[in-house]
């Protein structure tokens, strides 16, 4: 099983000085090499104390250096907020960087507040990501962007050219039913971040698979999972301490998404978390951010052990990212909660019989090859 860790970056009613939160985050993601950790991942948001990555592969260039022996993943670069051919030369350098060592993870984005903050019609979330990503995609496999219905792009070399494929590294975050075919339709494996009971997000799985293997003639790649954790050696204190920091971090994420507003749920393809705003209307915040709670790794570890355990059986993840630091938690118990994790936790989920991350295929390009 492949393991990550995962800051978040928050600093919710903006209590500290960012200077501050970044000192500790970044203190706590330079632990994750010595705890034995496979892989450090990032958040991108803008414009809120929700979480303040505003540029991840930026972060992962630092810890590229920091941490030569980790793994780097994106989760993710929200394409729509971007230059596609930009992208594409960060990704590529950061390959190089890093000697193959990242994973890309790509989304589209949900927060109002940042569409626009970038000036962009949220209407046009969805299409902009499936042209953006085929051209991401695309180019980091031939050496060259060029195309895209909207964007026209001139074919541009992509330099450093890049040296490794991005073929089974590569996956996409996907919450709606009418993203699977998406998805599927990309070549991407799914990097799922709970936000649903587990028997929905089966059934999800049941039209990525199928799409897939029509698309790309063979099976999809294994998912990977989000999750916040929160583990003590006291049931009792690892279930109290859970409902209050997992339950704040939701409340941190309601706002930020403005889940209850009018609009929510209203632009076009993002008609499914009507769904959201129309479950916390009917049964309230607190009812909500308990049951978001209830879908997240927490306890002891045997029975974080055990969650993961049954959460494996339903999606068949062979990876983790973990948050153990959110909501404005003291940095002292976020560092004894993945402490604990790492000593009680980790070795035998590491144990776990899972189909391996794929290595990272050598592509070879120059100017002849991308010609």
């Amino acid at each position: 099983m492949q393991i990550g860790y995962a800051p978040l970056f928050q600093n919710p009613g903006s209590v500290l000085a960012d200077s501050e939160v970044y000192k500790n985050e970044l203190r706590l993601a330079q632990l994750a090499d010595p705890l034995n950790f496979d892989s450090v991942w990032s958040v991108e948001h803008h414009f809120t104390d929700y979480t303040m990555c505003p540029d991840v592969v930026q972060f992962l260039s630092f810890m590229a250096g920091r941490c030569p022996r980790l793994q780097l993943g994106t989760m993710v670069i929200v394409l729509p907020w971007h230059d596609p051919v930009r992208v594409a030369e960060q990704i590529s350098l950061l390959d190089h960087l890093c000697e193959g060592r990242m994973i890309l993870g790509l989304g589209r984005g949900l927060g109002r507040v940042e569409y626009e903050g970038f000036r962009i019609d949220m209407d046009e979330g969805r299409g902009r990501f499936v042209e953006y990503a085929q051209l991401v995609l695309e180019g980091l496999e031939r050496g060259f962007v060029e195309g895209g219905d909207t964007v026209k792009q001139p074919r541009r070399d992509i330099r450093p050219f890049p040296s490794r494929s991005f073929r089974g590294r590569t996956y996409a975050a996907a919450v709606s039913p009418e993203s699977m075919p998406i998805m599927a339709g990309l070549g991407a494996g799914l990097l799922i971040i709970p936000q649903k009971p587990w028997n929905v997000v089966e059934k999800d799985f049941q039209i990525y698979h199928k799409i897939f293997r029509e698309e790309n003639g063979c099976e999809a790649p294994p998912p990977l999972c989000g999750g916040f954790y929160f583990v003590d050696e006291s049931a009792d204190r690892a279930e109290e301490m859970a409902h209050k920091y997992i339950g704040d971090y939701y409340h941190t994420a309601m706002n930020h998404y403005e889940m209850t507003a009018e609009h929510f749920g209203k632009a076009k393809g993002y008609e499914f978390y009507s769904n959201v705003g129309t479950y916390i209307e009917k049964h309230g915040k607190e009812n909500a951010a308990e049951d978001f709670v209830k879908l997240m790794p927490f306890g002891t570890p045997q029975q974080v052990l055990d969650k993961l355990r049954n959460i494996h059986e339903i999606i068949g993840m062979n990876g983790v990212m973990c948050h153990f630091s959110y909501a404005g938690m003291p940095y002292d118990e976020a560092e004894r909660n993945m402490r604990c994790f790492a000593s009680g936790v980790l070795p035998e989920l590491k144990s776990w019989k899972v189909a391996p991350m794929p290595a990272a295929e050598s592509l070879n390009l120059s100017l002849e090859s991308a010609a």
